[in-house]
């Protein structure tokens, strides 16, 4: 007996579901994405690749950079000391340094028009000489003061001493660099302390809370934030500027350097081995001053990145929970029966 109904024919919808419509020519989803092509920043990308690929391939086969001397000379005892004192010099800058800019910047802060001046004056003339000729300066401090004494302004010296006893190379070179430092230090500081909103002196005030413990655990804490980026860049700028010492014949790693290869006439390696000692040093720096403003961020970033070291840890996590993880087998799916 036949079927009352006919056949669907081949290709047909199934009964009750409506056929897609083809898209119109001006819908969104009949066009094809193309990514959009970048023909000359590819062209700069392979550029800089060929030139770093030629000033490596020069590194290691131009004969004039002397690779065997720079080994020998680039942890020689005499480098090392000479990286000592470099270190030496810039520590010593670097904390009384601060300390007197820290001075200097609430100088210039306070509402005293004497010590305004003061701070101001003596910003003003220290940022104006070169380093290098306050270092002569102090070099020569015993030709204008041949003693410093303790006494009555203006009266009698109780106790007196030589300045050439008491101010050697190493102490000219340390007054010269802090006093230079101090200058920059000051307009640090006070730029990171006008940072922080009033308010939170107002706050403070009204709270009871003394002046100097505003200052120490509510002004500075957040002026840091503003204070560590610049700070960092003069940090690293005092290290490679007291290769200026070189004038006052302290050992320092410039110094040594120059000595040396004036000695065996080795210039291209004996500078290499300065440089190569300049950018491990200011690297540590940099890896110091990056966590120094992670841990003064806290406050404003309640979740920071992570650091690369973390970041490191975490993808050698993965791999190892990748390599341990089971393999499962994928399910064949089973051949669907034809119909009778």
């Amino acid at each position: 007996m036949a079927s009352t109904t006919d056949a669907a024919p081949t290709g047909a919808a199934p009964a009750g579901i409506r056929p897609e419509a083809p898209p119109a020519p001006d819908d969104p989803a009949s066009l094809t994405v193309v990514p959009a092509r970048h023909p000359a920043r590819w062209a700069a990308a392979v550029t800089v690749l060929v030139l770093v690929a030629q000033f490596t391939h020069g590194l290691a086969t131009n004969p004039v950079w002397e690779w065997g001397v720079f080994r020998d000379y680039v942890l020689s005892e005499t480098i090392v000391r000479a990286v000592w004192v470099t270190l030496q010099l810039t520590a010593y800058a670097t904390v009384l340094g601060f300390l007197l800019g820290t001075v200097l910047a609430f100088m210039r802060l306070s509402r005293s028009p004497v010590l305004q001046t003061v701070a101001w004056t003596y910003i003003w003339i220290f940022r104006s000489i070169p380093m290098i000729v306050q270092l002569v300066f102090w070099f020569n401090l015993s030709a204008l003061y041949r003693e410093l004494g303790i006494g009555i302004p203006f009266g009698p010296v109780f106790w007196s001493v030589d300045s050439n006893s008491l101010i050697g190379t190493i102490g000219a070179a340390v007054i010269g660099l802090t006093l230079h430092q101090a200058a920059y230090a000051a307009e640090i500081v006070r730029g990171g302390v006008v940072s922080v909103d009033h308010g939170q002196l107002e706050a403070a005030a009204a709270l009871g809370i003394p002046r100097l413990r505003q200052i120490r655990r509510i002004v500075l804490p957040q002026a840091m934030r503003a204070i560590l980026p610049t700070a960092g860049n003069e940090i690293i700028g005092l290290l490679k500027g007291t290769s200026v010492v070189y004038v006052m014949s302290i050992g320092e790693l410039f110094y040594q350097v120059q000595v040396i290869y004036g000695r065996n006439g080795r210039v291209i390696p004996l500078l290499l081995v300065a440089t190569a000692w300049y950018v491990v040093l200011t690297s540590l720096l940099s890896v110091a001053q990056y966590y120094v403003e992670r841990r003064y961020a806290r406050g404003a970033d309640r979740t920071p990145p992570p650091t690369p070291v973390q970041r490191v840890r975490r993808l050698v996590r993965a791999a190892a929970a990748r390599r341990d993880r089971p393999v499962v087998p994928l399910k064949t799916p089973e051949p669907v029966g034809e119909s009778r």
